[in-house]
C-alpha cells in the first residue's frame, strides 16, 4: 500500500468532522473518494498532505509514519497535492509557477519541462502568461503540472473538474490515464461521478465523516454509490 490511514479523527471547533478513518490506498492505481458536499473529503486530503494536524490517528506513506511531518516533508517523500480551487500563483507567469515547484523540490529530482509539455501541450504556448489570466481549465492543467514537478509517487486531487468545460475535462482525464499507465498512485476527490468511475479502480464513499462504502469499482453496485451521493 502506498498510503495508509489508521483511526484518523479531526474536528472543527466542536464538530467531529472525520470519525476514526481507516483507509488503505493501493499503489499504482486510482482510488476515488466520493461523498456529498461537507462530509469531510477535502479535510481528509488536507490531513493526508499535512496542511491540517490530525487530532488523533496515524498517516503512513509507503510504510513510513508521516503523521507529525509538515506538508513540505511529505512532499519530499513523494506526496503531490492539487487543492480545490487550484491555488496557483496568479501574479506569476506559467513558467514562474513551475520554477517555484522546481525550487521546492529536492535537487535533481524534477520532471523535465519537455515531459510536462508533452502531458500538457498548452504549457508550450503559455510560458509568459500570468496565472491569473488563464481560464479555469488552463489553471487546473497548470496546477496538476506544478504538482508533478517534484516527481510525486502519490497524487492527491481535489475536485479537478470543478467549473471546467467538457473539452478540458477530457484533457485532464487523458493526462491522468497516462499517469496511471506509469503506475502513479492517485487519490481523487470528485463530484462528477462518471469521471471518477471512468478513471478509478477503487472507490471509497464518505458520509458524515465516516466511510460507509468501499471496494473495487467492478464489485460495487453503482446504484448504491449514487444513493450515498444524492441529496
Amino acid at each position: 500500500m502506498m498510503l495508509n490511514v489508521r483511526g484518523l479523527n479531526q474536528y472543527y471547533g466542536g464538530s467531529h468532522i472525520l470519525r476514526g478513518i481507516d483507509l488503505d490506498i493501493p499503489a499504482g492505481a486510482c482510488t476515488a473518494l466520493l461523498g456529498r458536499n461537507g462530509v469531510g473529503k477535502t479535510t481528509l486530503l488536507r490531513c493526508l498532505m499535512g496542511e491540517l494536524p490530525v487530532r488523533s490517528g496515524a498517516v503512513a506513506v509507503d510504510g513510513e509514519d508521516v503523521t507529525a511531518m509538515p506538508a513540505y516533508e511529505r512532499a519530499r517523500r513523494g506526496v503531490g497535492y492539487v487543492p480545490q480551487g487550484r491555488e496557483i500563483f496568479s501574479r506569476l507567469t506559467v513558467a514562474e509557477n513551475l520554477l517555484v515547484a522546481e525550487a521546492a523540490a529536492r535537487s535533481g529530482e524534477v520532471t523535465p519541462r519537455e515531459e510536462l509539455e508533452e502531458l500538457f501541450p498548452i504549457l508550450r504556448t503559455m510560458q509568459r502568461r500570468r496565472g491569473g489570466d488563464l481560464s479555469g481549465g488552463q489553471q487546473q492543467q497548470l496546477a496538476i503540472a506544478r504538482a508533478l514537478v517534484p516527481r510525486p509517487r502519490v497524487l492527491l486531487l481535489d475536485e479537478p473538474t470543478e467549473g471546467i468545460q467538457p473539452s478540458t475535462i477530457k484533457e485532464i482525464a487523458r493526462v491522468l490515464r497516462k499517469l496511471l499507465e506509469r503506475r502513479m498512485t492517485i487519490l481523487l476527490v470528485e463530484q462528477y461521478l462518471d469521471f471518477a468511475l471512468e478513471l478509478a479502480e477503487h472507490c471509497v464513499v464518505l458520509s458524515r465523516g465516516e466511510i460507509v462504502l468501499r471496494g473495487r469499482i467492478a464489485d460495487l453496485d453503482p446504484g448504491q454509490v449514487r444513493k450515498h451521493l444524492s441529496i
